[in-house]
């Protein structure tokens, strides 16, 4: 969506291809980082998204072996918003489908499935949708579909896996009223788990280890909110998990594209490289993606210049992020995670965390690498369209 508003508002003209009626699907990720926010501040749309419905965030917090820990600051962040924005993702699409509806050449096309490529001479060419239509690009296919993207499972570019020792499962839990704190985590002797506020519900996210969902189930109901009770007893859990059907899996995974192009199409976002949920990066850092794919190949496909030159610039320019922030994600894996999750027992604080908790000026620290990641983006392509007429013929596919 970000990206086929980048380019549209260039003058390129766009359809977005989402394969479900509607956005809304619970159990997402919801963090609206600083980086994204100097973004929509740069394209003007800052105050509207704030208008929407959301929590703010500027302190890290996670209560490890019963004792509660700061140990990340983004209110010193000089940038528009200083703060983490928790909006559910279908607002956020909501709100990016509506701002990018204002300019023309932009169609969004719901219910429209991508089943396979139309590849032509060597290149992409378009692609075919699950009702059998086939539609062509003028110029370029941008895969925005995922870490399930269709070029990973018709195996079009290579992967390579860094790997991830934990799922989670994520579930409701009830809440005393609809007054929260936004996030919640806590750490225990073989037990991790977050809250994310929802207003009138927690949205509560399990980690466990790779591959045991099915085992977890098997223990019952009862024992997974047991867990979630001693991590957090000051909830009152006694009418929460009907049964395992409440459980719904994130098969967590680590991994990017070795090349995120061929002729005729590009990846970004989690289709090129698929991160874990630790920071809640993985939206963000598809965000610039988009800006980057859109600052370096906007302005030539207005011009009618052949894009498939250009295409490895965006992976030049997002490779050196993406692979300092997958390095992070697998040393908090790996360290902490998979260390939990073994069973060690929990007595107090990794070190870090105690010291970022005693000396409030290194949290700003933390709070400037999940605030603002790596190499972060500014908008440099052009706006040279601003009403609303469409354009017939979509030089740019998207799949969303």
């Amino acid at each position: 969506m970000m990206a086929g508003l980048l380019f549209t508002r260039a003058g390129v003209s766009v359809r977005v291809l989402e394969k479900h009626a509607d956005f809304f699907r619970d159990f997402r990720g919801d963090t609206v980082h600083p980086s994204t926010m100097e973004i929509l501040d740069q394209l003007g749309m800052l105050g509207r998204f704030l208008d929407r419905p959301h929590e703010r965030l500027d302190k890290a917090e996670i209560r490890v072996a019963g004792q509660d820990y700061t140990v990340g600051d983004l209110s010193h962040l000089r940038t528009p918003a200083p703060f983490i924005a928790m909006m559910p993702q279908w607002d956020f699409l909501d709100f990016l489908r509506d701002e990018a509806a204002a300019f023309p050449g932009f169609a969004l096309e719901m219910a429209a499935e991508v089943t396979d490529f139309i590849e032509e001479g060597g290149r992409v060419a378009g692609v075919r949708l699950a009702d059998g239509r086939q539609l062509r690009a003028r110029k370029l296919v941008v895969m925005a579909d995922g870490r399930s993207s269709l070029v990973r499972g018709r195996h079009l570019l290579p992967v390579t896996q860094i790997g991830a020792p934990m799922d989670v499962l994520w579930f409701h839990l009830p809440k005393a009223d609809d007054h929260g704190e936004s996030l919640r985590g806590a750490v225990g002797t073989g037990r991790m788990a977050v809250l994310i506020d929802r207003r009138t519900y927690w949205q509560a996210a399990f980690i466990i280890p790779k591959g045991t969902a099915e085992d977890v189930k098997a223990r019952g109901i009862g024992w997974l909110r047991g867990e979630m009770q001693a991590l957090f007893p000051e909830l009152d859990l006694s009418g929460a998990l009907g049964s395992a059907d409440d459980l719904h899996l994130l098969s967590v995974a680590l991994d990017r594209l070795d090349t995120w192009h061929r002729p005729g199409l590009l990846a970004i976002g989690d289709a090129a490289h698929a991160m874990s949920p630790i920071g809640g990066i993985g939206i963000n850092l598809a965000i610039q993606d988009a800006v980057a794919a859109a600052n370096i190949l906007a302005g030539p496909l207005t011009r009618g210049q052949d894009p498939d030159p250009l295409l490895h610039k965006v992976q030049d320019r997002r490779l050196f992020p993406t692979r300092v922030i997958q390095a992070g994600q697998k040393l908090a894996q790996d360290s902490v995670i998979g260390a939990v999750l073994s069973g060690q027992p929990i007595t107090r604080a990794p070190m870090i965390l105690r010291v970022l908790d005693r000396f409030p000026l290194l949290r700003r620290i933390p709070g400037r690498i999940v605030g603002l990641g790596v190499r972060r983006e500014r908008v440099r392509s052009p706006q040279r369209r601003s009403a609303k007429t469409r354009s017939p013929i979509p030089e740019s596919s998207l799949r969303a």
